[in-house]
């Protein structure tokens, strides 16, 4: 078994790993976008270093955009085999592309009109991919993976089952000629305010893990619900707008079911509260139908046809001309806008009119790269850059990570119990946080080694001295990356 990843190798996003096994056949699992910065972003347009038409077929861990972002380049360049996936999976990846791609025709059409003003027409890149070639990317999608049920792909016996991370999510047992494999994808925290836990996995020669939060423990999520309460008692008595910026998959609808339940307990005044995310409204239809997925209190309500997403004074806001008479809303009032890590949509424009009032508050529930918009105000900035403009950053900022949707090291470490004595490759994390995992896993008898970025590692081979491939440069801060919320 050799592996190549060409994302999420030594960082958080652009997952895509190229499994080769047998006589040379290959699978990849998860084909994600790039998302951070402009530099983490402009990774999204490096060539596929491997034979596109040559794949067996994609797997797909969960439809996140950092996972299946960049599933319509690869059909763009040739791809014709089948992308497995879950139920769930399949109907929010249609939901997530489709923004995806209509999200990059209105910016590269707002940046034209832009360009054209200045004589420099020639420097816009165009979106990396269009609608067309999204539906010819649904068309491939293979809803026929169940959690706990095998299925043979390529000659191996893949069996998903439940990652708790997001709604379809699932790690994958792939039982190989050369041993068992287990491809985390991304896992769930234990404590998610939405989501069942990951079931455990059983004995594997080798495991490659998602290392996100490896260093370092959730807040207990009874002080998580306490901390986000007193954060929004706080905000209502200043006054002003309170912004959530959120990933509209499994974050938005962990919010909405927070909220509902403590303005219906009383412990929150009711204050209106906008959901201004066309994505999320259109994820959250998806939580009816699969709602077997998720803790009771949610589950047995949506059986009973309540709906456990919808605080009483919830305004859903379609359009981007109403986003923007928001700002002309007096009173206090809770603002959910994409994106989570603020680098794009609507929550770019509610930062530029309310961040350099004092009197508003920043609730802060999501993973923000460092490099990200939301990793420079997570670092303290005093001035950021928004929509061409230097805006103070002068609001109240709260940062809750025990929102996270990703497991975190106590997570990973009970995920890897069952599993016997594996060879851990670690993936889906900062290169200093994966080295301060490594102490961790040899201190309970478990070979760890980071996976380069691009370059083919055999998964039953020795692994890398210490762990660390050669030439790794630890770059960044393990401060910061403790500071950052969670996807």
């Amino acid at each position: 078994m050799h592996l190549k990843s060409f994302g999420a190798a030594c960082t958080v996003t652009g997952s895509m790993h190229l499994l080769s096994f047998g006589s040379g056949q290959q699978l990849l699992i998860d084909c994600g976008l790039f998302q951070g910065g402009d530099e983490m972003e402009a990774r999204n347009r490096e060539t596929f270093d491997f034979d596109v038409r040559g794949l067996e077929a994609v797997i797909l861990t969960h439809a996140h955009l950092d996972h299946v972002g960049r599933l319509p380049l690869l059909v763009r360049g040739g791809f014709q085999g089948p992308i497995h996936c879950t139920a769930p999976t399949a109907a929010l990846a249609e939901t997530v592309l489709l923004d995806s791609a209509r999200l990059q025709e209105d910016g590269y059409r707002q940046d034209l009109r832009h360009a054209r003003r200045q004589g420099r027409e020639a420097e816009v890149l165009p979106p990396l991919y269009e609608e067309e070639d999204v539906h010819r990317t649904l068309a491939l999608l293979r809803a026929d993976l169940e959690f706990g049920q095998t299925t043979t792909i390529a000659g191996l016996k893949v069996t998903p089952e439940r990652a708790g991370h997001i709604l379809g999510s699932a790690y994958l047992r792939l039982d190989t000629p050369d041993g068992r494999l287990i491809m985390s994808g991304d896992l769930g925290n234990r404590e998610s305010g939405l989501q069942l836990d990951f079931t455990p996995p059983p004995e594997a020669d080798v495991v490659v893990i998602e290392t996100t939060y490896a260093n370092r423990s959730h807040r207990p999520w009874p002080e998580t619900l306490t901390e986000f309460r007193d954060a929004l008692r706080d905000a209502v008595r200043a006054n002003g707008k309170i912004l959530i910026p959120s990933f509209a998959i499994e974050r938005a609808q962990t919010l909405l079911y927070t909220l509902k339940s403590l303005m219906d307990a009383g412990e929150v005044p009711r204050i209106p509260v906008f959901l201004d995310s066309p994505m999320a409204t259109r994820a959250t239809n998806e939580y009816f139908e699969f709602g077997d997925e998720l803790i009771p209190p949610v589950r047995d309500a949506l059986r009973a046809g309540e709906d456990p997403f919808r605080p009483s004074t919830l305004h859903v806001v379609p359009t981007s001309a109403e986003s923007q008479r928001l700002n002309r809303y007096d009173g206090p009032a809770i603002i959910m806008a994409g994106n989570g890590m603020m680098t794009g949509g609507r929550i770019q424009h509610h930062l530029k009119h309310h961040l350099w009032k004092p009197s508003t508050s920043l609730i802060i529930v999501s993973y923000q790269s460092p490099s990200s918009l939301g990793g420079r105000i997570v670092q303290g900035a005093d001035h950021v850059r928004i929509m061409g403009e230097d805006i103070a950053v002068q609001a109240h900022v709260h940062t809750i990570g025990g929102f996270s949707a990703h497991a975190d090291q106590d997570d990973l470490l009970a995920f890897l119990s069952t599993t016997g004595r594996p060879h851990v490759w670690l993936v889906h994390g900062e290169s200093e946080v994966m080295d301060a995992f490594l102490p961790v896993l040899e201190q309970r008898g478990l070979k760890g080694d980071l996976v380069p970025n691009r370059q083919s590692v055999d998964l039953r081979g020795p692994g890398f001295a210490g762990g660390r491939p050669p030439g790794l440069v630890l770059e960044g801060s393990t401060d910061a990356a403790r500071a950052t919320g969670g996807e």
